[in-house]
């Protein structure tokens, strides 16, 4: 029986997310499974992934075939390196504490490329809601303006409107 670690689909039309499986390659895509290792949804920036890396890595150990989509998710969560990384111990390459030592550091350099991206992204979204906030304002402040000059303009007008009435009262009067 091939085994494969593959994605299954669920979601609506145009909003897909994912369950990473492990299921007899005859199968169907959305159909029967041996068991669901994890979850991907690539909706958000950056894609979620839950992964059950043990349960991963014991498959992969048994002989299972990732397909190319579960195979990078895979890489990106470091199951593949430490699969790597523990056939070289098998072979003798190095010691197991070698192995950890390597799979850590570059766990970390992982997390520090993805929180990276993370913050650019935050920084980014902060930086585009500051320049709406301030294009905004702007614009409030020239409606305001306007506003004002409005008023004052009827005020002059009202003004200019009173003294002509009062100085035809006034005319009026002297001719009588």
């Amino acid at each position: 029986m091939p085994v494969k670690i593959r994605l299954a689909r669920h979601g609506r039309k145009r909003n897909a997310f994912y369950h990473i499986v492990v299921a007899d390659s005859r199968s169907p895509r959305d159909g029967k499974y041996i068991e669901r290792i994890g979850s991907y949804n690539p909706n958000t920036n950056p894609a979620t992934i839950n992964l059950d890396f043990d349960k991963a890595l014991t498959w992969l150990g048994n002989g299972a075939q990732p397909t190319d989509t579960a195979r990078a998710i895979l890489s990106y969560e470091g199951v593949m390196m430490k699969k790597h990384l523990l056939e070289g111990v098998k072979k003798g390459a190095f010691d197991e504490a070698a192995a950890e030592a390597k799979y850590e550091a570059w766990k970390k350099e992982k997390d520090a490329k993805i929180n990276a991206k993370k913050d650019g992204l935050s920084k980014v979204a902060d930086e585009a809601a500051k320049s709406r906030f301030e294009a905004e304002a702007k614009i409030s402040s020239d409606r305001a303006e306007a506003i004002a000059k409005r008023a004052a303009d009827a005020e002059a007008a009202a003004k200019a409107k009173a003294e002509e009435t009062a100085t035809e009262e006034g005319a009026e009067e002297t001719e009588a």
